[in-house]
């Protein structure tokens, strides 16, 4: 029997990612209920190929019409308008829930989950950043299953299920360092939105990678890995590592470094999330270390990375 997924967040780059990671599984993964903001044009497309039996459109502006164009399209399928709507498919009960719905908007219907489902496969790091004392709680109280998507958490998740957590000395988050990250200070002045949003290794959305070249959300990825493994923040670093194949590193009080490496492709991690604890064949890139010709670190300049300590200083602060 196939695992029931509800994607809340589907049209953005996460849940496209997500659904390329289900397609290439065939009929291991079905797709229960899906969401998007506004992009019913997308959300057509998807609803056509994964027939699920559930749709949230959140966005009210301007958006009804083409909700009423898909409920003529595909009349079997149940609807739903608003953000009301988003938490209505949010407390439907399904396998797993992939939180991929981007920044503040996603919090809610990520807690709204929780008692419905058996899996969190969280995306939505801002869960975490503004509430992560609540939801982690809530996670414990329902027993569900909090399995991490960034790349990076991903890739500490995997390690730290063959180390004693009580023998990790601290956990370096990597960073790729962004669009921006080989121009001088006085180059930035000048820079384009365009400029700003061509990252370098990966695919995603604006906020997102506006958000990497200031390393704002590396700053909100520490926050995250703090709730996520307990970690106090003196314990989590961060690395700039332009070719982004080393997702995250654990080291231990011997002094050993263990590091996750892979294509920089967040189908992977996303699939590893959908799939836990089994490790599935993919058509996803592999890693030629031969290829690489080297890798590459250096820590962040506070000067030009303000944001990072100013999320430190947050998570500190509670």
């Amino acid at each position: 029997m196939s695992v029931s997924v509800s994607i809340l967040g589907s049209t953005g780059s996460i849940g496209v990612s997500a659904l390329r990671a289900i397609r290439s599984q065939g009929d291991e993964f079905s797709v229960y209920g899906l969401s998007c903001n506004r992009n019913t044009a997308l959300l057509g497309e998807q609803i056509e190929e994964f027939h699920p039996a559930v749709v949230a459109v959140a966005s009210n502006d301007g958006s009804h019409a083409c909700c009423e164009k898909l409920r003529r399209r595909f009349p079997r399928v149940e609807f739903f308008d608003g953000a009301d709507g988003v938490l209505e498919l949010a407390r439907r009960d399904v396998d797993i829930v992939l939180s991929a719905i981007v920044g503040a908007a996603g919090l809610r219907p990520t807690l709204e989950a929780v008692p419905y489902t058996r899996r969190i496969a969280l995306a939505n790091k801002e869960t975490l950043v503004m509430a992560g004392g609540l939801f982690m709680d809530k996670i414990r109280e329902h027993g569900v299953e909090l399995i991490p998507v960034d790349s990076e958490h991903s890739a500490i998740f995997s390690l730290l299920e063959n180390l004693d957590f009580s023998d990790v000395e601290r956990i370096i988050l990597t960073a790729s360092g962004g669009s921006l990250r080989d121009r001088s200070s006085e180059d930035l002045v000048g820079v384009t939105p365009g400029e700003a949003l061509n990252h370098p290794t990966w695919s995603m959305g604006s906020k997102i990678t506006i958000d990497s070249a200031t390393l704002m959300n590396k700053g909100l990825e520490v926050i995250e890995a703090h709730h996520l493994f307990g970690a106090p923040y003196d314990a989590i670093d961060v690395l700039i590592h332009p070719e982004s194949v080393i997702h995250s590193m654990v080291e231990t009080i011997d002094g050993s470094l263990f590091a996750l490496l892979g294509v920089p492709d967040m189908a992977l991690p996303i699939l590893n999330a959908l799939s836990y604890p089994e490790r599935r064949r993919n058509p996803f890139g592999r890693l030629r270390l031969e290829d690489l010709g080297g890798l590459h670190f250096r820590t962040p300049d506070a000067r030009r990375y303000p944001a990072l300590a100013l999320c430190y200083g947050a998570g500190r602060a509670g």
